[in-house]
Order: structure tokens, then C-alpha cells, then sequence
């Protein structure tokens, strides 16, 4: 029989058994509350919305409406973990519109620190070779840019097999121009309704808003735009909000090397 000591000893060594469960319990809790909340969305008094948690990077995309932006503002801007990184810049619409703000906007993101992509306004009537060649001529993409993006949102009374005809145009010019995929800009009901498989292989930035995680579509995407209503300081109207889906190592190996 075990001595009166060695009982003793028993008693501490189950009791400290007891209590190192019960400090793993606690640990674990804490770490699925921190999960929980990273992946929870949370509303921002500071930038106007909720925005969806579990991402770590942030940005926004701007055009005229925007008017004259004062982007060292926008990028100071970090309210607890989240501040802009990156900003979409729309540059030309059409065969020969160009956006008024497109060249300040262009150079004074990237001057602040923000990576930055240019976007074109695809009008489903037009030339998609047109329209191609004056995206080409207005931008300039460099090493460490976002690849260009084609913006395709609407039909215009265009006949889907035309719209698609003319965008897979701008985008084949596009690449074969500046040896870089262009991504796709569109909404979830507008990408199932008219463009589908044969787009599937460009890389989507994606717009359904007011999701609380992620948008519903069943293909893959790398950014989404899931507020029109954002506030950001150096920007006095309200701003569409975006994150990236995937980490800082995924988000290098998109940008033009």
C-alpha cells in the first residue's frame, strides 16, 4: 500500500493534471473566440459600414464621382486592423472616353503607397477591339500594378452572344499586349446570366453587397466589392469598399512582376 507521502504525491499530480486541462481549455476557448470575431463581420462608425471579418486586406475603387482625392489621407486611414491597401482606378469607357480624374488618381495612389489597377468601362455595343486599343493607349501598367481589368456590368440592349464576342476581344488584345491575364469586373446575377464558362478562366473581382462573408457565386474570385457606401478620410463621397480573398503571399503573386 502506498504510503501516506506518495498518497500526497498523487493527489498534487492529478491536481495538476487537472488544472493543466482546465488552462487548455481556456487557451482553446480564447483562440476560437479570436477566430470567431476575425471571421465575424463588424460594423465601423469610422468607415460608414460593416465590413466582413476573416480578411486581411482592404481597398477601394474610385473614379470621378470621387472627385479630387487626397490619397496620403486614404492611406494614413486605419481604424484597428484595417486600412486601404489597394485602390481599382477606372481610367476609359467606351472608344475614347477617359476618365477626368484617371491621370492625378493614377499617379497620387501610387505615390502614396497603395498598389493600384486601372479598369475599363466596357460598352457592349462598341468595337471590343476599339475599345481595347484606347484602354491601351491611356494606361500604362508597370511592375507592381494589379493586371488591367475589364469592368462588364451591362447589356445595353446588346445581344449576349455580341457582348460576349466583343469583351473576349478586349481581353485577348489586353493580354496579348501586356503579357498579363486581365481580370473581370462584374456583379454575381450579371456573371451566371451572360457570361459563365467562357469567362471562367480570367480572374474575378466580383461586386454582391451586403454579404456578411463572402459573395454567393459558386466560382472562384480574388477581389470582392461588398459596399457602395463607404467613408474613407481624403475622399468626401462615399466610396466603394473591396477585400482580397487570400493572404499577403497570394496577393504578390498577382501583381505584374
Amino acid at each position: 500500500m502506498p504510503t501516506a507521502r506518495q498518497k500526497r504525491r498523487i493527489r498534487r499530480f492529478i491536481l495538476g493534471l487537472v488544472l493543466l486541462a482546465l488552462l487548455a481549455a481556456a487557451g482553446y476557448r480564447a483562440w476560437e473566440w479570436a477566430q470567431l470575431r476575425r471571421a465575424k463581420a463588424v460594423h465601423y462608425p469610422a468607415f460608414g459600414i460593416t465590413i466582413p471579418g476573416g480578411y486581411s486586406i482592404h481597398g477601394i475603387d474610385v473614379s470621378r464621382y470621387q472627385h479630387r482625392i487626397a490619397w496620403e489621407e486614404v492611406k494614413k486611414m486605419e481604424v484597428e486592423t484595417i486600412r486601404m491597401g489597394f485602390a481599382f482606378i477606372k481610367a476609359t469607357e467606351g472608344t475614347s472616353f477617359t476618365d477626368p480624374q484617371f491621370r492625378r488618381n493614377w499617379s497620387k495612389a501610387k505615390e502614396a503607397g497603395l498598389v493600384r489597377g486601372a479598369y475599363h468601362f466596357f460598352i457592349p455595343s462598341r468595337s471590343g477591339a476599339a475599345q481595347a486599343e484606347h484602354f491601351l493607349k491611356t494606361v500604362r501598367c508597370e511592375s507592381g500594378d494589379f493586371p488591367p481589368v475589364l469592368d462588364i456590368e451591362q447589356l445595353n440592349g446588346t445581344a449576349v452572344s455580341r457582348l460576349q464576342q466583343e469583351a473576349l476581344t478586349w481581353l485577348k488584345m489586353v493580354e496579348a499586349e501586356t503579357g498579363v491575364r486581365p481580370f473581370i469586373y462584374t456583379n454575381v446575377d450579371f456573371y451566371n446570366r451572360y457570361l459563365g464558362e467562357k469567362f471562367d478562366r480570367y480572374p474575378l473581382w466580383v461586386a454582391h453587397y451586403y454579404q456578411p462573408q463572402q459573395p454567393r457565386i459558386e466560382r472562384g474570385w480574388h477581389f470582392w466589392q461588398h459596399s457602395d457606401k463607404g467613408r474613407v478620410n481624403g475622399i468626401v463621397s462615399p466610396v466603394d469598399f473591396n477585400v482580397f480573398n487570400g493572404d499577403s503571399a497570394a496577393f504578390r503573386e498577382i501583381l505584374i512582376p
